[in-house]
């Protein structure tokens, strides 16, 4: 029996945790779709990236419709997938009129009928009175968990906690996604004022940003090519501070080539928490 209950806590050497309240298992790393999809590589190239992380048993998909060509290329890989997937997307706006469009096309492109997560996206930039309104966002994506389009409603972004903490009020939200890392605690700090709250709910919680972004910022977030704001001996270290974080339940980290994406699933599968003086 323990032998059996370990298996079902891993997939293909790599740990597993249950994404709170969802109650769904998935992996502790999350591929993640901006870099390769919004990058050069063609749909092909982009395939075999995001290939290469199911391959080695990544179960948890993060993308969006606005990461370039980046659902085009995972509906080459869902559909004989799709049972062993937590697949996620989002919408980038407000308006549930807008989301509609956006969701149509990506259940579209990603070949399937069902999506397990749906973010409303960039909260951090969004006025959450338009979000909550009667035909707001939120309304719409309820709307869509009812009839089973989807199955949990989540929230993204990368900056201003305070409107996360305030959508969080509606009891509505499942999953929570949103940068955590060694650097950008001490200038967004969502780990002591958003992490508390979503313990409190229970709600699943999912790091981004794991290695500090792309090289030169937010400006370069098209050229995967310069790499991360990490430096490579480090990486181990950075992806063990958000997974030691209490309540986090995966990290999301895009690749931007084949490369890349196995030396996440490396890292993930060797995870270790930190000792004291390595989190100093």
């Amino acid at each position: 029996a323990g032998r059996a209950r370990a298996a079902a806590e891993t997939r293909n050497g790599l740990a597993t945790r249950v994404l709170g309240r969802t109650g769904r298992r998935v992996t502790v790393l999350g591929l993640g779709t901006a870099p390769a999809g919004e990058g050069p590589p063609d749909v092909k190239e982009v395939t075999r990236i995001f290939g290469a992380a199911l391959d080695e048993g990544v179960n948890y998909v993060d993308t969006a419709r606005i990461y370039g060509n980046a659902e085009e290329a995972l509906g080459n890989l869902v559909p004989r997938r799709r049972d062993d997937l937590f697949l996620v997307t989002k919408v980038s706006t407000d308006s549930g009129a807008k989301a509609a469009k956006s969701l149509a096309r990506s259940l579209q492109l990603l070949k399937t009928d069902h999506l397990d997560l749906v973010h409303i996206h960039s909260v951090g930039s969004k006025n959450i009175k338009r979000v909550l309104a009667k035909d707001g966002v939120l309304n719409y994506l309820l709307k869509e968990k009812e009839k089973g389009t989807l199955k949990h409603i989540g929230v993204s972004g990368h900056n201003r906690p305070s409107r996360f903490l305030e959508i969080l009020k509606t009891g509505q939200i499942d999953v929570v996604m949103c940068v955590m890392n060694y650097a950008d605690v001490n200038t967004y700090g969502f780990e002591k004022r958003v992490l508390p709250e979503c313990r409190r709910q229970n709600l699943g919680v999912v790091a981004m940003k794991v290695y500090c972004g792309i090289t030169g910022g937010f400006r370069n977030h098209k050229k995967g090519h310069v790499g991360c704001a990490t430096e490579d001996a480090l990486l181990p270290q950075a992806c063990s501070y958000a997974l030691d974080l209490p309540g986090v339940t995966t990290a999301v980290i895009g690749p931007y080539t084949v490369e890349q994406a196995v030396t996440n699933v490396e890292i993930a599968r060797n995870y270790t928490p930190l000792t004291d003086r390595q989190r100093a």
